[in-house]
């Protein structure tokens, strides 16, 4: 392992743009079911996508956070003013939160409901937790809220890397996209 790398290793880049296209995905999606209206056919079925997805999601996750822990990141350049460098590692680290957060929530919600996880409707993931609506609200609350604040924090993170494809002074971009 190189310990000063210039460039995200390929591995990294994949999952980042895997990771990110699905996670956006994902929160459109999940905000899509909050319009569906409760009782209507499709809902469950609906419902039980998004979390088998979340399910296939949060593994990823788990994948790139151990691949992020064992794989040293390029340092941003010192060239980079010292709050651009601070910002830039404070996002990355609560991307990272909402990343776990977010999926963490939702399973668990899920598990504290009579119905709990039907694997892309075909397996069913039986609730290890008992059907009690309290908890059921507080990760789902927890759940939804989060992909609220992961939105936001995505949006810093677009907007700084548009910042610097428009204003290339530091290379931070092209570490990673593909070469």
């Amino acid at each position: 392992m190189n310990p000063n790398p210039i460039r995200y290793t390929r591995t990294a880049m994949t999952l980042h743009w895997l990771i990110a296209f699905a996670v956006l995905a994902q929160i459109a999606f999940g905000w899509y079911l909050e319009i569906i209206p409760l009782g209507a056919p499709p809902r469950a079925a609906v419902i039980n996508f998004h979390k088998s997805t979340g399910l296939v999601i949060g593994a990823l996750i788990l994948f790139r956070v151990a691949w992020r822990l064992t794989h040293t990141p390029p340092p941003l350049p010192e060239s980079m003013p010292a709050w651009e460098r601070i910002a830039a590692r404070v996002n990355h680290v609560l991307l990272y939160a909402c990343m776990l957060i977010m999926p963490i929530a939702g399973y668990t919600a899920s598990n504290f409901s009579k119905y709990g996880v039907k694997l892309f409707n075909a397996v069913l993931l039986p609730p290890w937790g008992v059907d009690d609506r309290d908890i059921y609200a507080f990760f789902n609350g927890l759940h939804v809220g989060t992909s609220y604040v992961f939105v936001s924090l995505i949006a810093l993170h677009v907007l700084a890397a548009a910042k610097h494809l428009i204003f290339p002074r530091h290379g931070v971009l092209r570490r990673m996209l593909p070469s």
